[in-house]
């Protein structure tokens, strides 16, 4: 029998691995109430735990042969391994990344072998599943299977090879889980990702991912997006797995640990979407302060003349820095790729938590301001044929102006019952206000000259928004079956208002810009829409014969409540009163080793009614009655150790709003099927060599027209074909400097549901350099990179039925940051 056993480090490290895990607690309301009622329920319910023999400590274990990996681990953090050669041959570890105590490691570098880690004196011993007695002389401590221990569904889980993506994202209720147990497609984008490609927004991240497109350009106040070919609006974005609660426009990236994408409908993961959102759920993770202390500046120039800089604080403090402080701020102001425009922004972001061994709490609060002056992006309908675009950063509205400001608070946690359950609660406000000209930044009917005739609209407008949740989390075991079991309500309030003015219609051209006719300030908001939506959901998730099978079965009872009322007259226009129970079904299966998965799921939804936002509309602003949406998707999970793969086949199907152009309005006469297949891939490819990117096929029909009409017709703004393919490279001959590149296509799409008209494809292609060094014993990072590198102008996608965006121009980036 193989054996390593080292001294026992000092006492007072810190001794629980949660203490390292980003969790949080309601801290106010009724959510405070729920952690202290259960608090003291927990010191009576909750079965003794073992002490851990030695402290929680970072590890950096690669996936590889077990055996080795064992020897690693018992060397680094001084616990004796007791196990048989013979029973780890052939077997092999997915590795170990992160902060852990030793139970949790072992679990860790157990999973998916067939062996589990017991408690002996002085150590552990590696067992096969099958053999769970302790080693004879060791009876003096109660046998502990560490991979039976709480599924610790708030745990992050660690990058994956390369850094750029991390092994696992968020799955709603069901918490963090690895991809190769998830039933789902997914990608989680790393803080690495982020700082390595400059990116200020959360579309400059999802510019990695070949599903997401984007439905308006860099110089507009909104950054909204598709995947899979279905609308997601800055509004559905989430905030540690909570909707309303992110910022409206553009959401910075300052104060985000993580950008978490799940692909297609998660009504039953998720609840719904603020803005009924099917495409997937885009959610933000927030910053949390390491152990390791933090003090980081950072200095930024985009071309044109847009200067920033940001400042990133972290320190943790008291016994077991169970006590962390994480501080974000963030400045810029200048000029932007379009043609006089001007923009500024300011972010001050604050993250409290607190990672106790039964009991762990978060607040976050966060303001931000995004503000544009003489100008904005815009979008374009044709009286005819597709024009040529003009160039790329063209400014037909000089003059205008706009303004989103957004304040939130959100608190949240989780107590520890007893071993295996877990109570959770959080509750969040945002109060997002904005004005000017923010949207119907329009050249309606451009006709082959470029000639068109322009309105303008200064809009106000707000939204009070209250999120919450709780629930309960835990596992049981039914003889060889474990089940890990959630219960889960969610309730989303929000009251809003807008006013909007337009002004008189003047005429202009896109390649050459008359001065615009703006439309004067609306003065009051009126109430317009209060729309409520709560969900209560139970979910199970039964793995058995050694996790090769995983079965989630879950079902949530939706409710819909909303009205909206008249800007003029403040009378109600409409009153929706709706709910249904929808199912969900994922199933994960193993059959040949931890490194192959396949999988499938079936999902159901219940999701808000369109808002019409055509403000060229007759119904602008009206809210329809809430829409079931369906997903089947099927596919297969490659890791290979440092680069994993997926590949998807699905069908979504969901209602639809269509224009009638007789009437101009909208309606929901119709119904999307979108079918398609996804290729990603993402890790090492080779020595100092990273991927990321993909390959998306959608087939996007209108099924169920009214009368027929539309019937066999492509979905506008959905591309047939779309691929992101990013490569980084470290330069052996100059440590520290890697060289990295992008190209992303995007085939035509119609602009219309007529299909009348139609839109070339694009390709652009991006570069850029960094070089990481220390000065004086510093930290320092340089970095540059080069977007749309050969400055091409193009029609790049769809916003609303017949309307297209253009392309951001050619833009120059540069960051400096240095660690003190």
């Amino acid at each position: 029998m193989g054996k390593l056993h080292l001294p026992t480090p000092p006492a007072g490290a810190r001794r629980h691995p949660a203490l390292r895990i980003r969790r949080s607690v309601l801290a106010v309301g009724q959510a405070l109430a729920l952690a202290a009622a259960a608090a003291p329920l927990a010191a009576l319910a909750a079965e003794p735990v073992p002490a851990p023999a030695a402290a929680a400590r970072s590890y950096a274990i690669p996936a590889g042969a077990l055996q080795p990996a064992l020897t690693r681990f018992g060397l680094e953090s001084g616990v004796l391994v007791s196990y048989d050669a013979a029973e780890l041959a052939e077997r092999r570890t997915e590795g170990l990344h992160g902060r852990y105590g030793p139970d949790e490691a072992l679990a860790t570098l157990l999973r998916n072998t067939g062996l589990h880690a017991v408690r002996v004196p002085n150590g552990f011993a590696v067992k096969a599943m099958r053999d769970a007695a302790p080693e004879a002389g060791g009876a003096t401590l109660p046998a502990v299977t560490v991979t039976a221990a709480r599924h610790d569904a708030e745990a992050l889980t660690p990058a994956y090879a390369g850094g750029q993506v991390a092994r696992g994202a968020r799955l709603g209720l069901l918490g963090n889980a690895d991809a190769m147990d998830s039933p789902y497609s997914s990608a989680a984008y790393t803080a690495q990702a982020i700082e390595d490609q400059q990116a200020r927004t959360i579309g400059d991240v999802l510019a990695n991912d070949p599903t997401v497109r984007f439905t308006t350009s860099a110089g507009h106040l909104y950054e909204n997006y598709t995947v899979r070919g279905f609308d997601i609006s800055s509004s559905d974005l989430a905030l540690n797995g909570m909707y309303g609660l992110a910022p409206y426009g553009h959401a910075p990236t300052e104060f985000v640990e993580r950008v978490e994408l799940l692909r297609g409908p998660t009504a039953m993961l998720t609840g719904m979407a603020p803005s009924g959102a099917v495409g997937g759920v885009i959610n933000l993770v927030p910053k949390r302060a390491a152990d390791t202390p933090l003090t980081r500046l950072s200095t930024s120039y985009l071309s044109e003349g847009h200067a920033g800089a940001s400042v990133d604080i972290g320190r943790r403090f008291g016994p077991d820095n169970a006590f962390g402080v994480r501080v974000n701020g963030a400045y810029g102001n200048g000029r932007t790729g379009i043609d006089g425009q001007s923009k500024r922004r300011a972010l001050g972001a604050v993250a409290l938590d607190y990672a106790g061994e039964r009991v762990r709490a978060s607040l976050d609060a966060y303001a931000d301001e995004e503000e544009v002056r003489n100008g904005s992006a815009w979008m374009a309908s044709f009286a005819s044929t597709v024009p040529a675009p003009p160039r790329a950063g063209t400014n037909i509205l000089p003059g205008t102006h706009g303004r989103l400001d957004n304040n939130a608070v959100v608190a949240r946690g989780e107590v520890d019952l007893a071993r295996d359950w877990t109570a959770y609660a959080g509750l969040g406000t945002l109060h997002y206000q904005y004005s000017g000209f923010i949207n119907g930044t329009r050249a309606n009917n451009v006709r082959p000259n470029g000639d068109y005739t322009g309105i303008t609209y200064n809009q106000k407008g707000y939204t009070d928004t209250v999120s919450a949740e709780a629930g309960v989390r835990g596992t049981v075991r039914t003889g060889p079956v474990a089940h890990r079991l959630v219960l889960g309500y969610t309730y989303l309030g929000l009251r809003s208002g807008t006013a909007n003015v337009a002004s008189r219609s003047f005429l202009s051209n896109i390649y050459a810009p008359a001065t615009p006719i703006l439309a004067p300030s609306p003065g009051n908001v009126p109430r317009t829409a209060d729309t409520t939506l709560t969900s209560l959901a139970l979910a199970d998730t039964l793995a058995f014969a050694d996790d090769k099978v995983q079965l989630t079965l879950g079902l949530r009872h939706q409710r819909v409540q909303a009205q909206s009322f008249s800007a003029t007259t403040g009378a109600r226009t409409a009153d929706y009163d709706e709910s249904a129970v929808t199912p969900s079904v994922g199933l994960v299966l193993r059959p040949w080793g931890p490194r192959l998965a396949l999988y499938g799921n079936y999902v159901e939804g219940l999701s808000q009614g369109d808002t019409v936002t055509d403000v060229t509309a007759r119904n602008y602003q009206q809210v329809f009655a809430p829409y079931k949406t369906r997903q089947g998707e099927l596919g297969v999970k490659w890791d290979s150790g440092r680069l994993t793969q997926t590949l998807s086949v699905f069908q979504i199907t969901r209602p639809t709003l269509i224009k009638d152009g007789a009437t101009n309005t909208y309606g929901p006469d119709g119904e999307r099927r979108h079918r398609g297949v996804e290729w990603n891939v993402y890790g090492e490819a080779g020595r100092g060599v990273r991927v990321l990117g993909g390959i998306a096929y959608t087939r996007a029909v209108l099924t169920h027209t009214a009368n027929g009409a539309y019937d066999g017709n492509t979905a506008f703004g959905s591309p047939t074909w779309s691929g992101n393919l990013g490569a980084e490279w470290d330069l052996p001959w100059v440590p520290g400097l890697t060289v990295s590149g992008r190209v992303t296509y995007t085939g035509s799409q119609y602009v219309n549901t007529a299909n009348t008209q139609k839109i070339d494809s694009w390709t652009r292609y991006d570069i850029g350099a960094r070089y990481v060094t220390k000065i004086q014993g510093k930290r320092v990072g340089f970095y540059a990179s080069v977007e749309n590198l050969f400055n091409k102008s193009y029609w790049a996608g769809s916003f609303n039925d017949g309307y297209v965006t253009q392309n951001a121009p050619r833009l120059f980036k540069f960051t400096t940051s240095v660690d003190f």
